[in-house]
């Protein structure tokens, strides 16, 4: 008896198209100047191959199961974001983020907002770990200079959406 691919997946129990799991994320990062002008970045970013083993490991490890994502760090590197990476190129500082979910969709966030006097500088890139030093990074964005004076506000949201 011959059989198609369609046929054959159905028999598997897998879809006509195939099984897919997609994490995509985007970085939002809005800096405020004290007089209220704002410059907004808006940039997709990458999960790095450390980010991935973090959500299998985290899905199906019994025990050692890594810590939750956590903390949003910036840095002045400019170095193109790899798959290789396992940390910001040039951290400057790293807060704790605030995570949301709202159970029945396929988008989370985390966000943190770096005040006045934190991490002034020429700001070039970004990522989410899940400690307060070191740790694993989920993914890392680089992008187009954001100068944050030490009276500026610069708050990362980055976005993830699964499909």
């Amino acid at each position: 008896m011959k059989i198609g691919i369609t046929d054959l997946r159905a028999l598997l129990g897998r879809k006509a198209d195939g099984d897919r799991f997609c994490l995509h994320g985007r970085l939002e990062s809005r800096l405020v100047r004290p007089d209220g002008t704002t410059i907004l970045r808006v940039k997709d970013n990458l999960i790095v191959d450390a980010g991935f083993s973090f959500v299998a490991q985290s899905i199906g490890a019994s025990t050692g199961r890594p810590g939750v994502m956590s903390h949003i760090a910036v840095g002045t590197g400019t170095t193109a974001a790899a798959t290789g990476n396992t940390a910001l190129v040039t951290e400057i500082a790293r807060k704790t983020a605030t995570f949301s979910h709202t159970v029945g969709t396929k988008v989370f966030q985390f966000e943190a907002t770096f005040n006045a006097g934190e991490a002034t500088g020429a700001i070039t890139e970004a990522g989410v770990l899940n400690a307060s030093s070191a740790g694993t990074m989920l993914d890392r964005v680089v992008f187009a200079v954001i100068n944050k004076g030490a009276d500026d506000t610069l708050t990362q949201r980055f976005t993830f959406t699964m499909s």
